[in-house]
């Protein structure tokens, strides 16, 4: 690649990180904002169902919106956004508004996501697999070292850290991507496009519906775990996000541009389960990444640190076993790769389960590393299975609903741990979220041992 490639690489490289690094900075800041909002353990888990359900709608959203607006115009867009939200995050008044700008810094940040990979893809001729793995290692490596970062700020500054270290990485993509990103004319089609026919083509129906019913369902069960109360009006309230959950699947299913294409599922069982399996191997791995932070500083009193400094045993464990795992895959396909992941989450789990208020450090950095070996194979695995599993005339929409399929893992990893946890997090908690994620675990082992070699999906359709 050339210096002007090298440039370009650089300026997406240091805005994409920027969703995965906030994403995981946070784990190690629950405990500090419970104690200065003065919040049950439940209520502060919105700080991280905003930022994934915010992403969950804004990546693929905005990713339509770079095709008829311009790649470079989102992308630099997103950098501003992204700015204005970690400036004003730390002057909330109350917890609401830091929910407000968290919500809007996830708008930001994916997208920059949404428009990352695609300005290396069309703007980087030569050597572009080699651009593409310097990307995935933007975005890995800060999701991995999110929670030291994290740990050495809210120590050393206190919890507004995590957001104003946003700043330095914004300002020096923004200058970057302003120089070395082509500018791209947006198609003939975009200039007279009308307002009614954008909301149609990124299903703002679909959308509204999707983010009330979840919110709706997300209120209502929480609030119940929160007050100890199952009381008619949270009843209703999960109820009604029932309710309208079961629209937007209406809707979806009769919408020209669907926000998820639900009909594809339908129509591709393999990648279905593909989708299903990622979803809950990220319900597994969340639950520890956010889980076990707060198990440090909660019940174990550690500071943040050196939580930050444990949890890189996560974050360096899946670094190392990425590259290891894409050369096995290569070798034997994703099926082997898949099972010894979900051996070592099984493992990972049952060693939370016996775990107590004065296991010795090894111990807990023992389940980090299973869960964070398990990732890096994961990470590869789940998505070479995807590829052989989708139709080449759909990847694109394929890998969209892999994200989808991420993002919703992240939201029920924190409705599970919120719902085992409720007002307090407390060591009993902590050791029946280890039983309830050795069974799920047992499960993905089930799931990969039964899992279909490539073609057989299509034979039995066939033979249906």
């Amino acid at each position: 690649m050339g210096v002007r490639s090298w440039w370009l690489m650089i300026a997406v490289g240091l805005g994409v990180l920027l969703n995965p690094l906030n994403s995981s900075m946070i784990s190690v800041a629950i405990a500090r904002l419970q104690n200065v909002y003065r919040l049950d353990f439940a209520s502060v888990s919105w700080i991280i169902f905003s930022f994934y359900i915010a992403s969950a709608i804004a990546q693929p959203v905005m990713g339509k919106a770079s095709d008829l607006f311009g790649r470079k115009k989102i992308f630099l867009t997103g950098l501003v956004v992204a700015f204005a939200a970690s400036l004003l995050a730390p002057l909330s008044p109350n917890f609401g508004w830091l929910i407000v700008f968290r919500i809007v810094q996830s708008i930001g940040t994916s997208m920059m996501v949404s428009v990352g990979m695609a300005v290396v893809r069309i703007h980087i001729t030569e050597k572009q697999a080699t651009a593409l793995a310097v990307l995935s290692i933007f975005l890995s490596g800060a999701a991995a070292i999110g929670p030291f970062i994290g740990g050495v700020l809210i120590h050393g500054w206190d919890w507004p850290a995590i957001f104003f270290v946003n700043i330095p990485f914004v300002a020096a993509s923004f200058l970057f991507a302003w120089r070395s990103i082509p500018n791209d004319e947006p198609p003939a089609s975009a200039r007279n496009m009308s307002i009614r026919k954008w909301l149609e083509l990124i299903d703002a129906p679909g959308v509204l519906l999707f983010t009330a019913g979840l919110v709706a369902l997300l209120v209502g069960l929480l609030s119940a775990k929160s007050s100890g109360l199952i009381s008619f009006r949270y009843v209703i309230v999960g109820l009604v996000g029932l309710i309208i959950l079961g629209a937007f699947v209406r809707h979806e299913l009769k919408a020209t541009s669907p926000f998820i294409p639900l009909r594809t599922f339908a129509r591709h069982p393999a990648m279905t389960w593909v989708n299903i399996e990622f979803m809950i191997v990220n319900v597994l791995f969340y639950s520890i990444f956010f889980g076990l932070p707060s198990y440090l500083q909660m019940v174990r009193h550690v500071s943040e640190f050196h939580t930050g400094i444990l949890m890189l045993s996560l974050g360096l464990c899946s670094l190392v076993a990425s590259p290891i795992a894409g050369r096995w895959i290569d070798k034997s396909g994703p099926r082997p790769a898949l099972l010894v992941s979900a051996i070592l989450m099984t493992l990972g789990a049952v060693w939370i389960v016996t775990l107590n208020e004065s296991s010795p450090v090894i111990s807990v950095c023992l389940a980090l590393a299973a869960f964070g070996i398990s990732n890096g194979l994961n990470s590869v695995g789940m998505q070479a299975a995807l590829f052989k599993s989708s139709p080449k005339e759909i990847i694109g929409v394929a890998s969209g609903l892999f994200n989808t399929s991420r993002n919703l893992g992240a939201i029920l990893s924190s409705l599970l741990t919120g719902l085992v946890m409720g007002d307090k997090f407390s060591f009993g908690g902590f050791r029946w979220l280890g039983v309830i994620l050795t069974v799920i675990a047992l499960s993905l082992v089930f799931m990969s041992w039964r899992r279909r070699k490539p073609g057989q999906w299509e034979e039995l359709e066939f033979h249906k």
